[in-house]
């Protein structure tokens, strides 16, 4: 009979441990352009020892790094890190140029010789300046606000129409009440919430909410306040004194048959020419499902290139957007605090050395981080260059996988490298992972990408007869013909992707 009983073994076990360097690593790689200024920014402002190059006159170097912390050498296992990092990033700088290590920029400090405080006549300062009818000469020129306390801020929605109640006369009941149906408004303007639930939660009465809701939906813009589509149109053409008309009874009576494209049933309904229901929907065509959006909507992504790719001769270079980038340095005021005669606390020196040590291994990820971008976009251009010369129809496929096998790294790497960075291209500006697509079998054998096919199914689509288009099926067989094995079912699934309704949606009807 076995008995349980608790032992101390000792055993050899192997396993992956990410340190700080290398999580910080994983983070710098994945960020574009700009969430990289950002971070420089915030690592300038914690870290003392980093700062912004202006003036590569005078640098500091890793060798003079080592030179004072050998003065004062102290069996501290933080200050061997440091010096294997100076070591590391001389190597590092040395390997790329082919030259003497790359030395760090830095400014000499200035003595503070008197106290700017000295210097202040305050007397004359408080005889001058508080006498009573003082006026300002007039060559002072006194400090004026920033140009931010005049710039204009985006007008919401919801500021848009307060600015409107604002100037009706009704009561204060009815008023609250509109503050809380404001409040529920989705970004396309619609109301999210019934009247039941926004009178409980708002403290209102029924009859309160309804008013409000009356009140909003008489505002600008039209349709504002709107509890479905249906509403929201007929708000517009009530607003364009269209009530009663061929789209309003359409929009009123026969939204399912517009839906549908019927619009000779339409025209059987209504009692109407043909020419009247086909005006009247080119009229419902131009009306607004998502008022709210244009006070409401995502403004305009900024997009800046990572990388430029260009073509010099017969051949192609990239060149990664250095541009507004902050050039960081070391900076030689602390050198001096890492020497024990000059700075006898021992706390004051780790800490120093710590701070040196972390922005050591900042600069050499950024770099890092610059170089898998540069070895990324150099396998790009070899397997892209058809796209690049040709356009987009010659986009070849290539996986994440086989482009980290050649240059020997992690697929997880590559796709941080990738993700979120756009290149500028003489095809234009694309993200980078733009470029990586799955590979279908294409004509003769050979292989066709994902987004090639994809747009051979979008042109299909763009070039059919609208009264009869093309199904699933029809399209899966135009491309088995043209030599690309596909099925119906990832037809449908690429035209879901690209966002393009089924056939019976696409049908025009008479």
């Amino acid at each position: 009979m076995s008995m349980l009983s608790q032992r101390l073994v000792v055993g050899v076990a192997q396993k992956q441990i990410l340190t700080p360097g290398l999580v910080q690593l994983v983070t710098v790689l994945q960020l574009n352009r700009l969430e990289l200024k950002d971070m420089i920014a915030q690592e300038v402002a914690q870290n003392p020892v980093l700062e912004e190059s202006l003036d590569p006159s005078e640098e500091l170097t890793p060798a003079e790094l080592q030179e004072i912390l050998e003065r004062e050498r102290v069996a501290n296992p933080a200050d061997q890190e440091l010096l294997t990092a100076a070591g590391t990033e001389a190597e590092f700088q040395a390997e790329r140029s082919g030259d003497a290590p790359e030395t760090l920029a830095d400014e000499p400090a200035a003595a503070a010789t008197t106290d700017p405080f000295d210097e202040i006549d305050f007397d004359n300062y408080f005889n001058e300046y508080l006498e009573p009818g003082f006026k300002s000469p007039a060559g002072e020129n006194p400090e004026k606000p920033s140009w931010e306390t005049f710039a204009s801020a985006p007008v919401t929605l919801g500021d848009h129409l307060r600015s409107q109640l604002s100037l009706l006369v009704m009561p204060e009941e009815v008023r609250d009440a509109c503050e809380s149906v404001i409040g529920n408004l989705d970004d396309n303007g619609y109301i999210t919430a019934t009247a039941e639930e926004i009178a409980s939660y708002g403290d209102h009465t029924v009859d309160d909410v309804e008013k409000a809701i009356e009140e909003v939906q008489s505002l600008d813009p039209a349709g504002v306040g709107a509890r479905n589509v249906r509403e929201c149109l007929l708000l517009q053409l009530e607003n364009r004194r269209a009530m009663g008309s061929v789209a309003w009874q359409i929009l009123d009576q026969h939204m399912n048959l517009l839906e549908g494209r019927q619009y000779r049933e339409l025209a059987k309904l209504l009692r109407r020419p043909i020419e009247h229901v086909q005006v009247a929907v080119e009229a419902i065509k131009h009306l607004d499902p998502r008022p709210g959006l244009r006070y409401s909507g995502p403004g305009a992504r900024t997009v800046e290139p990572d990388v430029y790719i260009y073509k010099d001769g017969d051949s192609y270079h990239v060149e990664l957007n250095d541009d507004d980038m902050p050039q960081l340095r070391l900076n030689r005021q602390y050198i001096r605090m890492l020497d024990r005669e000059q700075q006898p606390d021992k706390d004051v020196r780790n800490y120093v050395k710590d701070r040196f040590n972390a922005a050591s291994m900042l600069l050499k990820n950024i770099e890092q981080r610059k170089q898998t971008i540069l070895k990324v976009c150099h396998c790009v251009i070899d397997r892209q260059r058809e796209f690049l010369e040709l356009g987009l129809d010659y986009l070849r496929p290539m996986m994440i996988k086989e482009l980290a096998e050649e240059i020997g790294v992690h697929a997880s790497t590559v796709s941080r490298a990738v993700a979120g960075k756009y290149a500028h291209t003489p095809q234009g500006v694309f993200e980078l992972r733009y470029f990586f697509s799955e590979a279908v079998q294409g004509p003769s054998g050979g292989s066709t990408s994902l987004q090639q096919l994809k747009r051979m199914v979008k042109k299909m689509i763009g070039e059919e007869d609208r009264s009869k288009p093309l199904t699933d099926d029809q399209i899966a067989i135009k491309l088995q013909a043209e030599g690309i094995s596909v099925t119906r079912r990832t037809v449908a699934k690429y035209r879901e992707d690209l966002k393009i309704p089924a056939t019976h949606q696409r049908r025009l009807r008479d």
